[in-house]
């Protein structure tokens, strides 16, 4: 009886047709995670006024410096410290929205982000400041977990792709927004602070600010019908009824039940039983190789800048210009995001990641640049949408958020190491050794999608896991 009673739910959410309600609830859920976003990418801008600071001399950074001995220990301990502590936080809480829910996890890993981020912004050693990047990334690790799991439950089949293009959309609005400020903060010291603290705090005032916001979302329904509290799924289900059918003036489609998803225990133990496994591992790879170009160049571009001769003022100028361009692969994607599968949009985007990076590291012309690097930036942004749509396709709702946060893990650990070693290439051999290595990264995504992924364009979640 339980598996119709969800079985019927997810039918019902299915049947919804576009609407301002839904939309609505997609929009809420995108702030939220604006600010992993936001996070993410101020590392790669506020990089040269943290290093101006002294921060990443050996004294400053204490126990950190011991990295030293592999001649990364700088700035690279802070990208270290950023992604190690976002592969503890999923690894270690990325199962709480399947035990508690979605929303209140969504809603209290903002607040854990904008304390910790906070009390980071005022650090005066590059070992403390790195301590509470590690302690500020374990909280809010869990966020873009929740955000994925959220949208692929609460949207239609038929329109998924585009809310994750929007949802996209909407979190990479803030990338310009933070090397714009960047741009405009970190050379300076607004009342005898730090323009880079300027940077990180204002993110945290942000955070806060939405955290009003989205009090306003509701659980997923498909997460309560699937822990049997099925009068509070129908209460949730009627009324996104009502309002739809408010909205739009008129009677919903019949729902069509074609499936359940199979039962299981729902423990650690089922992303690796039949037929999860291969996918596990699959995404495992994938996310390894897929970080590596995505980050690799967004928390390096203004490094990346310098070391093909531009100026430090002129990187962060040329930065935010190309910055610019993230919000816009994600919009580009709206018009064929359900019209074209998944795997495909995700190889596509890796290819021309790889073959922009290869010519990025040859050019010396500003405007070709620039021009390269928003190339890469369109690609890796479709291609980052595509993959956060399509691993939350592949997993139960028993298991979805556990299952994104392992898969997802992956990334996080192998972004720590790879700003590690990208210092170390970008020392050794510049920019040449830095697009190979991202080059054979893009061919190890693109051959683990093309050979092991299915399919999954406008198919039911039930479905495609039944």
């Amino acid at each position: 009886m339980s598996h119709i009673e969800s079985a019927r739910i997810a039918a019902r959410l299915d049947r919804l047709p576009p609407s301002r309600t839904v939309w609505t609830i997609v929009v809420l859920i995108s702030l939220g995670g604006v600010f992993e976003f936001y996070d993410l990418f101020f590392t790669g801008y506020v990089a040269p006024g943290m290093i101006k600071s002294g921060l990443f001399s050996p004294q400053s950074l204490g126990f950190f410096a011991s990295l030293d001995s592999i001649k990364v220990a700088g700035f690279g301990s802070f990208v270290f410290s950023t992604f190690a502590g976002l592969w503890f936080g999923v690894v270690l809480l990325g199962h709480l929205p399947d035990r508690y829910g979605r929303r209140p996890v969504f809603t209290w890993s903002l607040i854990w982000y904008v304390l910790c981020t906070a009390i980071m912004a005022f650090q005066q050693t590059g070992e403390l400041l790195n301590v509470w990047r590690f302690i500020a990334g374990v909280g809010f690790a869990v966020q873009l977990v929740t955000i994925d799991t959220y949208i692929s439950e609460l949207i239609p089949s038929a329109e998924r792709g585009r809310a994750f293009a929007i949802n996209q959309f909407i979190t990479f609005c803030v990338v310009p927004v933070v090397a714009l400020l960047a741009w405009l903060l970190v050379p300076i010291a607004p009342l005898g602070l730090d323009g880079w603290r300027w940077v990180v705090l204002i993110g945290s005032i942000g955070a806060g600010a939405v955290w009003l916001l989205i009090r306003r979302i509701p659980e997923s329904p498909r997460w309560l019908a699937q822990k049997g509290r099925f009068d509070e799924a129908e209460a949730i289900v009627s009324m996104i009824e009502r309002k739809v059918r408010a909205e739009t003036g008129c009677e919903l489609p019949r729902p069509r039940q074609e499936s359940t998803e199979e039962s299981g225990h729902g423990g650690f133990r089922e992303l690796f039983s039949a037929p999860y496994a291969r996918r596990t591992v699959m995404l495992s790879v994938f996310n390894i190789a897929q970080v590596i170009g995505f980050y690799g160049f967004a928390a390096w571009v203004p490094s990346l800048l310098i070391a093909r001769g531009i100026t430090l003022t002129h990187s962060l100028e040329y930065s935010f210009i190309i910055a610019i361009a993230n919000p816009i692969g994600p919009l580009l994607g709206t018009l064929f995001a359900d019209r074209v599968e998944r795997k495909r949009q995700i190889m596509l985007g890796l290819t021309i990641m790889g073959v922009a990076m290869l010519a990025f590291s040859q050019a010396s012309s500003p405007t070709i640049l620039i021009a390269l690097g928003v190339l890469f930036t369109l690609a890796a942004n479709v291609m980052s949408y595509a993959y956060h749509n399509y691993q939350a396709e592949l997993y139960p709702t028993r298991i979805r958020a556990r299952a994104i946060g392992f898969v997802y893990s992956w990334s996080r650990i192998a972004a720590a190491f790879a700003g590690l070693a990208i210092g170390y290439l970008l020392g050794a051999g510049g920019v040449p050794a830095v697009a190979i290595f991202i080059a054979i990264a893009m061919v190890v995504g693109i051959v683990v999608i093309g050979v092991f992924g299915p399919a999954t364009k406008g198919i039911s979640l039930e479905r495609i896991n039944h």
